[in-house]
This record gives structure tokens, C-alpha cells and sequence, in this order.
């Protein structure tokens, strides 16, 4: 059985009091943090900037899952090497030079990964997807989160299934990450058609009228239901 790999997205958590939060996730056993990485340009949100990040890694040694949204990569994941984190994911659509972002990340000693918008083709992946870690999924236009009218993709299992089969048949163990809207309702078809890496925002993880410890084992109860119904 797939480890199923619980990523809180720290820009669903009280900004205000970060070190309260990040200690809080900690406390109910997360062991990664998702961290937007954001520039304004590729999305209209900029929720943490680098010297806040800088501050976080002294606080924790919780992984750091950093998800680049902007149309520098390079320098971006430049300085999330620096500050030394453990996952680096970059977006398909605002890169030049896959190639190269991927070996600047794993020869740092970083996992690599690559972030796909919901109407980016899987067959794009054909030249790279043995070099990467792990896929990204976005399940909703990425940086909208904020609207919440913006809804899961209607072709969201579809494209995990899709690609599960692309891994399995290339005999690779890439992981599979999705992001947006990854709700208690929705988390068991997710798993079920083969994700094995939640981001978790105010759908799930961070439900307001629930403690963090509550909503964890809410979440954990749709993850098992999603591996019994595919039988893992």
C-alpha cells in the first residue's frame, strides 16, 4: 500500500500567528507543509514571501513542500534551496528549461516535481516524467483559491486515473499530488483513482468549526475509505 502523504497548505493557516499554527500541526503529527510560493504574476495572491520562509525553517523541522507559482523558476528555486527545503515543485506552463530546473533541485539533494494547470495535457510529461518525484495535479486554476465559488475540476479523477496508468505502465513510483479543493467529500475518489499526496486546505484540514486534531481524523476516515473501495 501507497503511503498517503498529508500536505497542509500553510496559506490556510492563521498568518498572523504562524509559529502558533506550524507548532499546532505538529502537535496532531503532520510531517510536511505545503508552502505557496507566489510572485503576483502568475496569480493575483502573494500569501507568504521568501524571508517568512526563511523564518519558518528556523522554527520547524517539518519537510518543507514548496510549490512555485511564478514565471521566474529559476530564481525561485534557487532560494528555497537555500533556505533548505525538501520538495521543489515548478509549474509546466512557465518553464523554458524543465531539464535544467530539475537538475539545479535534485542535485541540491531536493525532490523535484512538476505542477500541471487543470487544461495542461499529461502528454507533456513524455520526455520528463522519469526524472520527477512527483506530479502535481491542480484541480482548480491555481492562486483562485481565495474565490470560493471556483469548484474541482469536473475531470479531476479522470486525469488522476490517467495518469496513475502512465506511471504504472513506465514501471515508475512518482507520486501523485493534488491540489485544489481536495475536500473531506471529495478526498476518497481522489485516493481512489490513485492520489497518494494531499494538499489540504479550508475543505479539509482547516474547516473552521473544527479543531485541527478533529478535522485530521476526518480526513484520515475518507483517505481509508478511498484505499478500501480501490482495494489497497
Amino acid at each position: 500500500m501507497k503511503k498517503i502523504v498529508l500536505s497542509p497548505s500553510v496559506m490556510c493557516a492563521d498568518l498572523v500567528n504562524l509559529a502558533s499554527s506550524v507548532k499546532e500541526l505538529e502537535e496532531i503529527g503532520i510531517d510536511t507543509l505545503h508552502i505557496d510560493v507566489i510572485d503576483g504574476a502568475f496569480s493575483p495572491s502573494m500569501p507568504l514571501g521568501i524571508e517568512t520562509i526563511k523564518r519558518m525553517r528556523e522554527i520547524t523541522k517539518l519537510d518543507f513542500d514548496i510549490h512555485i507559482m511564478a514565471m521566474n523558476n529559476e530564481y525561485f528555486i534557487k532560494e528555497m534551496l537555500a533556505i533548505g527545503v525538501q520538495n521543489i515543485t515548478f509549474h509546466y506552463e512557465t518553464s523554458l528549461h524543465i531539464d535544467r530546473y530539475v537538475r539545479l533541485i535534485k542535485d541540491a539533494g531536493a525532490r523535484a516535481a512538476i505542477a500541471l494547470n487543470p487544461g495542461t495535457s499529461l502528454s507533456v510529461l513524455d520526455a520528463i516524467i522519469e526524472e520527477l518525484d512527483m506530479i502535481c495535479l491542480m484541480l482548480i486554476n491555481p492562486g483562485f483559491a481565495t474565490n470560493k465559488n471556483e469548484k474541482q475540476v469536473p475531470y479531476a479523477t479522470q486525469k488522476i486515473t490517467k495518469l496513475k496508468h502512465m506511471i504504472e505502465s513506465k514501471g515508475l513510483s512518482t507520486s501523485i499530488q493534488v491540489d485544489g479543493r481536495v475536500s473531506l467529500e471529495s478526498i476518497a475518489e481522489l485516493v481512489y483513482a490513485g492520489a497518494d499526496n494531499l494538499v489540504l486546505g479550508s475543505t479539509s484540514l482547516f474547516i473552521k468549526e473544527n479543531s485541527l486534531a478533529e478535522n485530521r481524523r476526518l480526513v484520515w476516515e475518507a483517505v481509508e475509505t478511498g484505499q478500501t473501495l480501490g482495494g489497497q
